[in-house]
């Protein structure tokens, strides 16, 4: 059994609860599909440091990568020894890139993989990694790339606008697309076995809709599906066994699902705008059977 969360957002209490259910169910993996990090409110939690009991002390000079990620699965990886998860891990669009280099550094410690652009192996499962969405209204850029071609849709602005962490190729931002990249990464081999850990969901599914209903831009209404055509096209013609979804946060209660088929592909989504720890369970061999429990 592996469990799949996304978009914690920096939330202690949402990290101690996945602490606390995987030293109880010892899962074989953990994935974490993205925005990890704490934005806006949440930066309060800057301050926390977790101790090995997954308890929360004050700290001033606290790293949230270091004080909180790390050192969870590092308690994690001593309470359970030899039968810790392995841990993959990739940002979203709300994770600034330039805590990427210290999320990598502190993976030895934390004893997770960092997947972006990537690919892994667990349990004779490929897993494979990518944490870019489409274009957003939001400033940060750092994890947007244009989807299949350069247009944006209404209300939306641009990679080649906004602010960036880091620095980055003005070719790449204005030429690169998801599309591409997924040719690219998934090559020739086939999909058919493997499990992709994706922060932005499929376009046109129970799992992209967003809450922009009655919102227009220019007289124009906006489509309230924001998920990636590419990501949606992929999956049709590579047909991956399972693929792991974040970003849309309220995409669960405004459908009622927070799963769909796509032909033999059972893509699963693990985005919550409630309080709770939304938690996916799967086992990659019979993904139909999936749960999800809010903690």
């Amino acid at each position: 059994m592996w469990f799949f969360v996304s978009d914690l957002h920096g939330r202690i209490d949402r990290y101690r609860k996945l602490f606390e259910m995987a030293v109880r169910e010892g899962p074989a993996a953990v994935l974490l599909g993205g925005d990890l990090l704490p934005s806006g409110l949440a930066h309060a939690n800057r301050g926390i440091r977790l101790q090995p009991d997954f308890s929360a002390v004050e700290c001033a000079d606290a790293d949230f990568i270091r004080d909180v990620m790390a050192s969870g699965f590092a308690a994690l990886r001593d309470r359970l020894g030899a039968a810790s998860p392995k841990v993959f891990a990739i940002l979203g669009n709300d994770d600034p890139r330039v805590e990427e280099e210290g999320l990598v550094e502190a993976a030895p410690r934390g004893g997770w993989e960092y997947l972006h652009d990537r690919c892994a192996e667990c349990e004779g499962v490929q897993v494979y990694g990518y944490g870019f969405v489409p274009p957003t209204p939001f400033l940060l850029k750092d994890w947007e790339r244009y989807d299949v071609s350069r247009y944006v849709d209404p209300g939306c602005s641009s990679p080649e606008e906004g602010w960036r962490s880091v620095p980055v190729s003005p070719g790449d931002v204005k030429y690169g697309t998801i599309q591409d990249d997924l040719k690219r990464l998934a090559g020739d081999q086939s999909m058919a076995g493997s499990v992709w850990l994706f922060h932005a969901p499929p376009h046109q599914t129970a799992l992209d809709r967003a809450g922009l209903d009655g919102v227009m831009v220019d007289h124009a209404p906006v489509d309230v599906h924001v998920g990636s055509i590419a990501i949606r096209r992929f999956i049709e013609t590579r047909q991956p066994l399972v693929t792991l979804h974040g970003h849309i946060h309220e995409s669960a209660r405004l459908t009622g699902s927070w799963r769909q088929q796509i032909g033999r592909t059972w893509a699963l989504s693990a985005a919550h705008d409630g309080a709770e720890l939304a938690l996916v369970r799967f086992d990659p061999r019979e993904p139909a059977n999936a749960t999800r429990e809010l903690i």
